[in-house]
């Protein structure tokens, strides 16, 4: 654009009606930028993590009911529950890494007393062989007497999901802390209640090590659908001015046409008056 194009584009800016313009312009724009802040906003409060105070030990009555599914806002939380172990009932979990060894669970089976009743898996501890976890198991079941009340403290996780196991290995054998395959190997355990969730004990037993369970990692995620809105209403607002810049544009375009074609027409009856006539 050349200088000259430049001021005549400036003259036109500064006339009244497009500096209204302008005005309105600016009044689009800022709402669309309104609007861009409220989506950022939105993104970003969808994002901030609600902290739980997964590791403040609660009694665990409250936290879970029998027969219900485990809830989202108490999964991983330290508990307290108290009950009695049923003797017979422990098995071996396996296939379970511990800081990144693979090994064994000891899961016994707890009759919650203060608390709905209902059954409760607590993993005992973990092994890295599994001769040591069935040592482990036999001594714990020996000191069992189906009376005594004991207190656990540890972290309340939901039941897993069965796994077959593969073919060439023991059908019996267990891979993951499942209620649903557990209640199938606990004796006289027929439509009595049961948590669909275990504990992994704070303190292991006697011969084995405690297990490996660290608290919930506090992640966020921006909604970016949200993220994307705010960015189109930026472009909006910023195209709300540019189009005030382009209707100025044209305004003095047309002008500079309109002056142009009055100054033809001018010039074309005078250049008619001066041509010779015929003689």
């Amino acid at each position: 654009m050349s200088a000259d194009s430049r001021r005549a584009v400036v003259r036109m800016m500064l006339r009244p009606r497009w500096i209204a313009a302008l005005v309105a312009a600016l009044a689009v724009a800022a709402g669309f930028a309104l609007l861009g802040q409220w989506q950022i906003e939105r993104a970003v409060e969808q994002a901030v993590v609600i902290e739980r105070p997964t590791e403040q030990v609660l009694p665990f009555d409250g936290i879970a009911e029998p027969d219900s599914p485990t809830r989202q806002a108490v999964t991983a939380q330290r508990v307290e529950v108290t009950g009695t172990y049923v003797p017979g009932d422990t098995v071996i979990v396996e296939g379970r890494l511990n800081d990144g060894v693979l090994g064994y669970w000891a899961v016994a089976h707890l009759e919650v007393a203060e608390a709905p009743a209902g059954g409760l898996p607590i993993a005992l501890g973990w092994a890295a062989d599994e001769p040591t976890v069935r040592a482990a198991i036999d001594e714990f079941e020996a000191g069992l007497d189906g009376s005594t009340r004991v207190s656990v403290v540890g972290r309340f996780l939901p039941t897993e999901a069965p796994v077959p196991p593969d073919t060439d290995d023991d059908p019996f054998a267990m891979n993951t802390v499942a209620v649903a395959q557990l209640i199938n190997l606990w004796a006289d355990y027929d439509d009595r209640p049961v948590y669909f969730g275990y504990v992994t004990a704070s303190d292991p037993v006697a011969g084995l090590d405690a297990i490996s369970s660290p608290p919930p990692e506090q992640t966020t995620e921006l909604n970016w659908l949200n993220v994307f809105y705010a960015v189109e209403w930026v472009v909006f607002a910023g195209f709300a001015i540019y189009l005030w810049y382009r209707l100025v544009r044209d305004a003095v375009e047309r002008e500079r046409d309109e002056a142009e074609a009055a100054a033809d027409a001018t010039s074309a009856p005078a250049s008619a008056a001066g041509a010779p006539g015929d003689d």
